[in-house]
């Protein structure tokens, strides 16, 4: 079985030394990039299992190379699982990365069996929603979830989520009229190690509606409890009583 492999984009050579070592050890193949215009060319090129990104970078900040990877410029692997690496621990902070597409984060400074851990977890993740492949469709609410292949489409139109976006909307449609706590949410995407507040999970719950369109609108806030995805029987009840 091929090796893992993942791009390091860090500036520090300190840093960029520290975890690379750890990440070999560990047993995964390595890139590294000492900024965000040379990660965007390795991705260009080649795909990665795992990203490990470095918010402050000279020329353009990790964030824009986050955004740049989401958004699909230049054919990038928009799927690749991303785990920014801050010096930044405030909340706003931790927010603004997994609103422009993050799966992840850590703050500096960490310790490398965390961070190794955490590689682990999220690519852990994305090997589950790949070997989902006879789970079959959920077809829902104008939607199409294809857990095999990690796609989504909105009424025929593809649809580009992140890691975590398409976790939280399998988890929802799976179960419709269900309600699931922020802190449920949480644990079933992240794993009970990931700490993040609320107020995070609100942010891209937030996203997953704007990318989903129309269909976003199934998913509900109910207050003071969390979210869930509109049982269609409710829905063709509710247009029935109007």
């Amino acid at each position: 079985m091929a090796k893992l492999h993942i791009l390091i984009v860090e500036d520090e050579a300190d840093i960029q030394q520290l975890v690379s070592y750890n990440l070999v050890r560990a047993g995964f193949n390595v890139t590294c990039a000492d900024s965000g215009e040379e990660a965007l060319g390795c991705l260009a090129r080649e795909a990665f299992d795992c990203i490990l990104l470095d918010i402050m970078l000279p020329g353009i900040s990790g964030l824009e190379v986050c955004q740049s990877i989401r958004q699909n410029e230049g054919k990038l692997d928009a799927g690749s699982p991303i785990i920014m690496m801050t010096a930044k621990g405030e909340e706003e902070d931790i927010i603004d990365g997994l609103e422009k597409g993050a799966d992840d984060y850590i703050t500096k400074p960490f310790s490398p069996k965390v961070l190794v851990a955490r590689v682990k977890a999220v690519v852990r993740r994305g090997q589950k929603a790949e070997a989902h492949s006879d789970s079959g469709h959920i077809s829902i609410a104008n939607l199409v979830i294809d857990q095999g292949r990690y796609e989504v489409t909105a009424q025929g139109k593809a649809i580009q989520l992140t890691l975590t976006e398409f976790g939280i909307l399998v988890l929802l449609a799976e179960k419709p009229g269900w309600v699931f706590t922020r802190q449920q949410i949480i644990d079933a995407v992240r794993g009970y190690d990931f700490l993040v507040t609320p107020r995070a999970i609100d942010v891209q719950i937030f996203g997953l509606r704007k990318k989903l369109g129309a269909a976003g609108q199934s998913i509900e806030t109910v207050r003071g409890i969390g979210y869930k995805f509109k049982d269609p029987q409710e829905e063709d009840l509710e247009r029935g009583q109007r």
